[in-house]
Formats: structure tokens, sequence, C-alpha cells
């Protein structure tokens, strides 16, 4: 096995301070001027000087000294420093560095780039352990560079291993300029190494806005959730799909406090077209704009079963969809973005998949990453997918497998800033065996939680006002200032569609699906909105 090359960086300016290691304080860091901790360095198939004059002292670095990175054709050059003991991620998880590549210094067609690498330098191939984190570059010019193993996109050569923040075997920094596995030169400066702790200022999504926990027996919950069935134009389901969708109860069902999305072996006519599959495509009736989405869920199995748990944007326009049936389809797939929060297929019956399909990719399966699951068919497990503004991350059980956090946010990449709405579908594939009869992805429940509405800004007015019990299931109860009259009350969904209007203090929600909602409030001292969860 050839030794893998760590991605050549151009001049890097490189400040890494290592957090604590099995438990101790860690410092590491260099500024290549004498104040730094890392006694390693190593030049592997690539010239290197830790005090070499900085020929560039402009911009971000006016620093005297730099390491010179001087790749003369290794196929597989790198600089590199082995830690005094292992890293501990649980408080600091990113690295950065600067770096300057002058155009005068590289050749061949190779992409501007930098990767830092995480290896366990105690192995004879230390390659196989590594997670990697790659960022492009602009040459002619110091910049920073940042590598954050819990939210940038990194790459585990072994991809069964465990996201790099939740390891613990990771000793060795590898940092290498313009890729590995060619012969071009490159030459580069690195500066002021730092290994730090970033705070987080992610929002916390605590909050339960919608859900289907499948109480009870039956059909599906209609209120949440509306059965896909017209066929696309093409005369068959997208990816050569053989079954039909249909909207009977055989094929989506809700039993034992779990729903039941079934693919059955069977003759099915619809739309003038038979086939020898059905099964059941269901759209939620909720959309919504970043949130973290939980599914528990167990899988079906089977070489050719294909169930998938994702997202499309609400704006889609999929004839048959529901959101297209309601007047907001606007822009066709990829532009609308596409979520896969776990997809499963029975020929690789152990692994399940994170996807995202954007126009950057043309919509191909780019952007994806996974984990290994012994029991995703025999136990239930829960698949998490968590939405900001910049970053989308898919874990199982809690552990994480794969982040999308595109450099560039735009059109093309992050159609995520809109809208999204769930799909929970079963679909058969091409490569189904004649054994199958039928199977079932069965589902505890749906969860999609927000910000606290406490962190959410609400009409300012002077009028108070109680509404109570808020979350409440059946029967909210509206209280005013002594001497204030109620004169109407409009209840409207997350879309701003007016859905009730009541006169009465008292409001029946029971026939409401779970979720949020705002309460627009006429008095006779003037108006006051709410926010109102129903569970």
């Amino acid at each position: 096995m050839l030794r893998k090359k760590s991605l050549r960086l151009p001049l890097l300016s490189v400040l890494v301070i290592v957090s604590s290691a099995l438990g101790i304080a860690q410092d590491v860091q260099d500024d290549f001027e004498g104040n730094g901790t890392i006694a390693t360095w190593f030049g592997d198939d690539c010239g290197m000087n830790i005090n070499f004059t900085n020929p560039f002292q402009q911009g971000i670095n006016t620093s005297a000294t730099v390491l010179k990175y001087n790749d003369t054709g290794g196929q597989y050059a790198n600089v590199r420093f082995d830690a005094v003991s292992n890293f501990d991620f649980t408080t600091k998880n990113t690295f950065r560095l600067n770096i300057y590549v002058p155009s005068s210094g590289i050749t061949g067609g190779s992409p501007n780039q930098v990767s830092l690498k995480l290896q366990d330098g105690t192995l004879d191939e230390p390659w196989i352990t590594q997670s990697e984190i790659i960022k492009p570059l602009q040459l002619d010019q110091w910049q920073e560079v940042t590598f954050d193993f819990e939210n940038d996109n990194s790459n585990n050569l072994d991809v069964s291993s465990l996201p790099p923040i939740q390891r613990t075997d990771f000793n060795r920094i590898v940092i290498q300029v313009n890729g590995e596995n060619n012969n071009d030169l490159v030459l580069a400066y690195l500066d002021d190494v730092l290994f730090y702790e970033t705070i987080s200022t992610s929002p916390v999504f605590d909050y339960l806005v919608w859900s289907d926990e499948f109480e009870g027996s039956g059909a599906i919950n209609e209120l949440n959730w509306f059965h896909q069935t017209q066929i696309p134009s093409i005369g068959s389901w997208y990816n050569n799909e053989q079954q039909h969708y249909t909207d009977r109860v055989e094929n989506a069902f809700v039993s034992e406090g779990n729903l039941n999305v079934v693919a059955i072996n069977e003759t099915f006519s619809d739309q003038g077209i038979t086939k020898q599959y059905t099964s059941a495509r269901l759209n939620s009736k909720f959309a919504f704009t970043y949130g973290k989405v939980e599914v528990r869920a167990k899988l079906p199995s089977g070489t050719g079963t294909w169930p998938a748990i994702w997202m499309l944007g609400q704006n889609i326009t999929e004839n048959g969809a529901y959101w297209q049936t309601q007047g907001y389809g606007t822009v066709p797939w990829p532009a609308c973005g596409e979520v896969d929060i776990m997809e499963h297929w029975g020929s690789n019956q152990n692994y399940v998949q994170s996807a995202m399909h954007t126009p950057s990719s043309s919509g191909a399966t780019v952007n994806h990453g996974g984990q290994y699951l012994a029991t995703a068919s025999s136990e239930f497990h829960v698949y998490e997918m968590d939405w900001n503004s910049d970053r989308i991350r898919f874990s199982v059980d809690g552990i994480t497998h794969y982040t999308y956090h595109p450099e560039v946010q735009n059109a093309d990449t992050w159609p995520f800033d809109a809208p999204q709405y769930i799909l929970l579908n079963f679909a058969i594939q091409e490569s189904i065996t004649n054994a199958f009869t039928q199977d079932a992805m069965e589902i505890d429940y749906v969860r999609v939680y927000q910000t606290n509405p406490s962190s959410v800004n609400e009409e300012v007015s002077l009028i108070e006002m109680s509404i109570y019990p808020n979350p409440t299931k059946e029967l909210l109860t509206l209280q005013l200032q002594e001497g204030n009259q109620l004169d109407k009350a409009v209840l409207y969904n997350t879309l701003g569609q007016a859905l009730k209007t009541f006169n009465t203090v008292s409001i029946a929600l029971t026939d409401l699906a779970a979720g949020t909602y705002f309460l627009r409030v006429t008095t006779s001292w003037g108006d006051i909105t709410k926010r109102v969860i129903k569970q």
C-alpha cells in the first residue's frame, strides 16, 4: 500500500496549540521565532527550513521568521510533527495557520489547496487512521486558514471510523500543499500554527414545534401527512424505482405506536401503468427553515430495498407533491435543495448514509457521509439532522458522521435558507430479489425542534394577556386584564395563513396538527399576537 502523501501547503503560517490529551493539558504551537512548543517538525519527501526569513512581510503576517516548505516533486511531499500525547478534542477541535504560496513557486495543474491531516503516528502505516480537511488557497498573499474538525467537512480514509472529534488516537499533524500523487513543484511559507477552542455560536434547537408520535391505529394523520402518488411525467418514478406509491392503508398505517411504510410485491395498476410493487411516499404538511429533525426508525432489509428519510425545498416544482398543489412551486430540483437525512440500501445492509443535493453538484451524490450500523434493521435508531444558517450536520444515536459546511454559500451551494418539508418513503430498486414479499420501514416518531420561543421576538404590546396551558393538547384559554374585552382571535399557521377565528376566551385546538401557530387577538384596548404550541 502506498504511503499517503499529506497535501502540500502553500506558504503556510502555522500556529497550532494542541489541547489536553489523555486528560493532560497540552500546548502545541509554533510561531517559528523561538516561542513554539513543537520540537518534532519533519519534512517528508519535502525540503523544510523552520528558521527561514519571511520573504513576504506584508498583509496579515509581518513576522520575521517562517517555515519554508519546498516540495521539489515528491509524490507524497508534506511536513508534519508529532505531539507529546494524543489530542483531546472534547474542548478544542480547530487548527489555524497562516500560509503564503507564490505563483512563481508552483508548477503543474494541481488545485491550489492545503490539507491538514490527523493521524496516529505510532503506527507503521499511520495514514490508514487519517482524517483530513482540505481548504482552497489564494496565491501571492498571506491568508489565515482554519480546520474545524467539528463543523468542517472532513474525510476519514477508513469510512467506518468515528467522526474525528470522537476519537482519541490522533497524535500527528500532517500538512500538505496542492495534493498528493503528483510530481508538481510547490514552494510555500507557513507561520503561526495554533490549535484552539472554538466557542459555538450555533442556535440550540431544543423546543418541539412539530411532531407525529403515531399514536392509535389505522390510517395516517392526514393533518400531518400527504400521500404523494402522482407518477412523474417520465412515466415512472425517478432512479428507475419499480413501485407505485399509493394512498392505501396497506402501504402506510399506524399500529402499536409506530408508522409502518410498507412495500408489497403485488400487481397494481394506476394512472394507466401496471407495476409489480406498491409502497408509500409521504410529504409532511409542515415546512420550516432551520431546526433539528429527529426520526426514530427501524429499517427494512434485503437487496433492492431503499428506504429514505429526507427533505425537499417547499418551493420545488414537482407535480403531485403536496406543496406544489398548494401553489408554492417556483424552482425545479435540485435548485430547491435536497437533504437526505437517512438512506439505506439493502445491498449494503449495515451502512446508512446522509447526503446533500444542490446545483453545485448538478444534483449528483457528491457531498455525503455515513456510518456502519449493524442493527439498522433489527433495532430502532434515532436519525438526526441539525440545520442552521451555515451548516447541516447528520448523526445517528448522537454520533455525527457528516457535516455539510460549504466554504462559499450561494444559490448553487446553499439553497437551504428557505423552508423545507419532510418526506418518508420506501422505494424498490431493479435489484429486488424474487424472494421479496413485503417489508416495512417502522417509525416511532418524527420530531422537529427549533429555538425556544423565548428567544423569538413576538409583537411588543402594552396589552397584558396570558394564554394557558401553552403548549396545549386540546384547549387554550385567554386571560385579559380587567376591563379589557375580547373582540376576536384569529389563529394563523407559520405560513401566515388564517386557519380559525374565535370570539370566546376558550379555544378548542383538538383538530389541529401538532406544531407552531400564532394567535392574533383583537381587544377593546388593541391587538396582541402570541405564539401557541399545539402538542
